[in-house]
């Protein structure tokens, strides 16, 4: 009896030494998917992720340089195509498509420097490359998206500025200059919104989404002390 009395408080004791380990463990982070930036990680591989910005990048390519050509096909340039009027909350709009050229950056500034941002472009393609690389593009569902939209909307406008649309002006020189279709004119056209297209849609959401992460992120201490 003393025998089987010692056992079971040998067993009480090795099963209490145990509980506060178990207790005490934190949760693991990535057994929930979330990252310690605050973002909603995916399980897929980075090979995944990277494959996802590619097609993403390309549908969202394809539908902008398409978009381009079939209404400027339709158009011509100058021309236009009213298309909606109505309100919106209150505020009127009037949405009509009407092709342009830019020959600046994003709502027509910088008018005359297309080269200039080509090069940018080609700067903006070697560091999304370089961030896809090193995976930091990547890191996330968010950023992945991201990445995709901003790639996406700087070959597309590159394409424009390096003049492989074909399109030529008057006296039959190749246009080097984006092509935009997109307008809106608000407050019983008291307020004009510069005309844009697709490719512009997805740079300034992507940027908007980058912005929005740096806010996801803690600061060093902060992370250190978690």
């Amino acid at each position: 009896m003393r025998t089987e009395a010692r056992r079971e408080r040998v067993l009480e004791t090795a099963i209490e030494s145990t509980v506060p380990v178990a207790a005490a463990a934190p949760p693991s982070s990535e057994g929930a998917g979330v990252s310690r930036r605050g973002l909603i990680d995916s399980p897929q591989p980075a090979a995944i992720r990277l494959l996802a910005v590619v097609a993403f990048a390309a549908l969202g390519l394809g539908w902008d340089l398409w978009s381009k050509s079939a209404v400027f096909a339709k158009l011509g340039c100058p021309g236009s195509l009213p298309v909606w009027k109505g309100q919106i909350l209150g505020v009127s709009i009037r949405f009509e498509l009407e092709t342009t050229f830019n020959h600046g950056a994003l709502w027509g500034m910088g008018q005359g420097q297309t080269w200039l941002f080509a090069s940018l472009s080609f700067v903006a393609i070697g560091a999304i490359g370089y961030f896809l690389w090193n995976r930091q593009a990547i890191a996330s569902r968010w950023l992945t998206a991201a990445t995709s939209l901003l790639l996406a909307g700087t070959l597309g406008n590159l394409f424009d500025r390096l003049g492989l649309h074909g399109l030529k002006d008057l006296h039959g020189e190749t246009v080097y200059a984006v092509r935009d279709f997109l307008d809106f004119w608000f407050f019983n056209d008291g307020f004009h919104w510069a005309t844009f297209n697709f490719a512009d849609t997805y740079l300034v959401v992507g940027a908007s989404m980058l912005v929005l992460q740096s806010f996801w992120v803690p600061a060093e201490n902060e992370i250190a002390r978690s």
